[in-house]
């Protein structure tokens, strides 16, 4: 076990050692014979050079000269160290490589769970810090080493965030930096720290705030967002039909570790062992379930894929597109080629797979439906992803293909009766989940991504058949790549009409009214679902 401290949003005890005494008294004084405390011989705390000694009589020496003194690595506080430099040297996400090092690493439950919050709350809070530490720093941030920074990042988010003793905190950042940085960068880190120290957050906080009048300004350091996505977020709740001032709510929304969201494949997995361990029954959908995290991997379903970590917003999206009623327009057709009376089994598309959570949602609730699945992922790798997630599926409901989604619509016309467009997004509503995306995004994606993402809508409506649906999903809330993308697809368009989202995703919720829909499309929200900020419009075609 190491001495490394409870996250500052857990119930836990506060933990944390010093990792190293500094002045124990049975340590013997330079110049000194054994057993002698350090004082002079007239009692004074002077030496026998005649130099004053700041301790207090009953205080000797500490054993180890200052260079020794926590030289050691914590090792959760060296996975925090070893996430933040994979995501700014190597454009890692942290979710991906944060698992990895707490396996190699050998951390224990609750060593993983501080390991995870001083990773991820350090990413997520990274403009708030950066501009503290630029208040205690001699230079400009981009000047010092990144190795450094990351570190000073980790200090900061300890001393103003968590329920880490400040010394425990200082000296276990400084001993990290002496491992793995070096003895002289340790030594700009401590005395940076000791300045971040002395004011709590709300301090530092006002004395940032106390000049500022530019609302978008101040609300970028407070929540730690970049400038332009608090600009963009503010559109999208008055886009989507909410008030503008919800923003603080959304943001701070945007902050909260997310709690682990579980789904059971309908008819195939069972939560009763992730109940059992500890999980509560989801509250907005069927079959779901929260967590407060652990190592899943522990409970058979998940290892066997019928239950998988995925949100609750995206189970909803997914059932939605499955539940929505297309009147049995599809007939099987006799061998004159005359309608019959029995609907024909339902084929249906998810365009845009990788890696697969979707599809292995879409593909259990095909099987209960007696349809068909074809996943489609253009990326070879990722499709192999998708064929792991739908694994624990029966193979005869689906298959995986690598293509294209733009060409799907011309190579398969009309073939299917509904189609899912999870399209490539800013991600600007999975914030939570991927701390450190906020710093990667630009507002050059917005315009990178719209071509994309209305050639996908339109390969898809091209695709799904007369008399069927498509559900076109983002996780982002943005108008931009929400309902501009609809709007611009169906302007000049009379055989397509949207069905009303709102409608349909209360029809597959628990509750019955999530409060998401606006002007026949529905938008879902961090701070009032608890979900992925996960946008949905469904296109009839009309027969």
């Amino acid at each position: 076990m190491s001495e490394s401290g409870t996250s500052g949003r857990g119930n836990g005890p506060q933990r944390g050692g010093s990792g190293g005494q500094r002045g124990g008294s049975g340590g013997q004084s330079a110049g000194q014979g054994g057993g002698q405390s350090g004082r002079g011989r007239d009692g004074s705390n002077r030496n026998a050079q005649g130099r004053e000694r700041n301790r207090g009589p009953q205080r000797g020496f500490t054993e180890n000269a200052p260079s020794q003194r926590t030289r050691r690595a914590d090792p959760a506080r060296l996975v925090a160290f070893e996430v933040l430099r994979a995501v700014a040297a190597e454009d890692a996400y942290a979710n991906l490589v944060l698992p990895a090092r707490i396996r190699h690493h050998g951390l224990d439950k609750r060593d993983a769970g501080f390991a995870t919050e001083l990773s991820y709350g350090a990413l997520r809070g990274q403009g708030t810090y950066d501009a503290i530490l630029a208040r205690c720093v001699d230079r400009p941030l981009d000047q010092l080493d990144p190795a450094i920074l990351d570190a000073l990042r980790i200090g900061a988010h300890q001393l103003l965030a968590m329920r880490v003793p400040a010394h425990a905190a200082l000296d276990q950042t400084v001993g990290l930096a002496r491992a793995v940085i070096g003895a002289g960068p340790s030594t700009l880190i401590n005395a940076v720290l000791r300045k971040v120290s002395a004011r709590t957050l709300e301090e530092w906080l006002d004395l940032l705030l106390s000049d500022e009048t530019d609302e978008t300004k101040k609300a970028a350091i407070r929540y730690a967002h970049p400038e332009w996505i608090v600009r963009a977020l503010r559109q999208s709740l008055v886009a989507h039909g909410r008030p503008v001032s919800e923003i603080s709510d959304l943001l701070e929304a945007d902050n909260a570790a997310p709690v682990v969201n579980l789904v059971a494949l309908p008819g195939l997995g069972s939560l009763d062992e992730a109940l059992e361990g500890g999980a509560t029954p989801g509250e907005l959908v069927e079959g779901s379930a929260l967590s407060s995290g652990g190592d899943l991997g522990r409970l058979a379903s998940v290892r066997e894929g019928t239950t998988r970590v995925q949100d609750v917003g995206s189970q909803l999206v997914a059932r939605a597109m499955a539940a929505v009623d297309l009147g049995g327009s599809a007939k099987v057709t006799d061998g004159a080629g005359g309608a019959g009376t029995e609907p024909a089994a339902e084929r249906w598309l998810d365009m845009c797979a990788g890696p697969g959570g979707k599809a292995a949602l879409l593909g259990a609730l095909a099987r209960e439906h007696g349809a068909t699945l074809l996943a489609n992922e253009p990326a070879p790798h990722r499709a192999k992803l998708v064929r792991q997630a739908l694994a624990a599926v029966p193979h005869e409901v689906w298959h995986v293909r690598t293509g294209d989604g733009r060409e799907v619509g011309t190579e398969m016309p009309e073939s299917f009766d509904r189609v899912l467009v999870d399209a490539p997004c800013t991600g600007l509503g999975a914030l939570r989940r991927r701390p450190e995306s906020r710093w990667r995004r630009t507002p050059k994606d917005l315009t990178d991504l719209g071509p994309l993402q209305r050639e996908l809508l339109k390969s898809a409506l091209a695709a799904v058949k007369p008399g069927g649906v498509v559900a076109y999903v983002t996780c982002s809330p943005h108008p931009a790549e929400t309902t501009a993308v609809v709007s611009d697809v169906l302007r000049k368009r009379d055989d397509l009409e949207l069905l009303d989202a709102g409608a349909v995703l209360d029809s597959v919720s628990l509750t019955g009214h999530l409060d998401a829909g606006h002007e026949l499309t529905a938008q879902l929200w961090p701070h009032v679902h608890r979900t992925d900020a996960m946008f949905l419009a469904l296109i009839h075609k009309k027969a």
